[in-house]
Order: structure tokens, then C-alpha cells, then sequence
């Protein structure tokens, strides 16, 4: 990591066009579990995006108060925000982008750091398959 690199998560950087959205859905992209979560990765072409783009999502089925949905969202973001370099770097390098998705697989809620891990892992495994 560079000296003194930034760690943001500007609106640029997530993913909410939804013809991106449909496409890494409806076919055409891996995904890894990493319990509590599940990553949804696709390679992705275009002047305009970001080296990596990313959508959250908390389905209302594991949790129906939204209280807990945005608190499992928000240490999602804080982890990708904290790591994102895993990824970003090396797509960088390769000259490649790509869109992916958190997905929370669990109906309880977890302690920050052990999400942390999980985020960790999957972005480095992540990275190491799309290059």
C-alpha cells in the first residue's frame, strides 16, 4: 500500500446501474461464501467505471428490522473500506475492472472484526481469480 493512501468509499464506487446489476445476477459471474457472507464478482468493461464497483445487500429475509440490515451494511462498507486494496490494486496493474456484490447469508448479527476477516478473504480470493 502507498504512503498515506486514502481510505474512502466515494459514491463512484458503488454499483447502482442496473444494467450492471441484472448482468452480474442474471449469469456470467462466480461467487465465493465466506460465511456470513457470499461475494458475486464479474469482470467488467468501460471507460467511465471505477476500477471495482460495489453493491451491499441485506435480504429482509435475515433480518426484518431495518435497524439490523443497516447495521450489517454499515460494517460491510467500514471492512471494504478498510481493505479495498486487496482488490483494487492488483485489477489496476492488470488494466482490468470488475463489479461485485456482498451478499449476507446469516439471520444473526456478528461482531465487526470477525466480518472484517471474512471481507479480507474474499477480496484477496477474489483477486487472485479474476487475474
Amino acid at each position: 500500500m502507498a504512503e498515506q493512501e486514502k481510505h474512502t468509499f466515494p459514491k463512484t464506487e458503488r454499483l447502482s446501474s442496473v444494467i450492471l446489476i441484472e448482468k452480474l445476477f442474471a449469469g456470467g459471474s462466480k461467487s465465493l461464501p465466506a460465511f456470513p457472507l457470499r461475494i458475486v464478482y464479474m469482470p467488467v468493461e468501460g471507460e467511465e467505471l471505477p476500477a471495482v464497483s460495489v453493491l451491499i445487500s441485506v435480504p429482509k429475509k435475515r433480518f426484518k428490522r431495518a435497524v439490523k440490515r443497516n447495521r450489517v451494511k454499515r460494517q460491510i462498507r467500514e471492512a471494504y473500506r478498510k481493505h479495498k486494496y486487496l482488490l483494487i490494486d492488483p485489477l489496476k496493474a492488470a488494466g482490468k475492472k470488475a463489479a461485485i456484490a456482498f451478499i449476507w447469508l446469516d439471520n444473526e448479527l456478528h461482531a465487526s472484526d470477525e466480518i472484517e476477516e471474512k471481507v479480507k478473504k474474499l477480496l484477496q480470493i477474489t483477486a487472485e481469480r479474476m487475474l
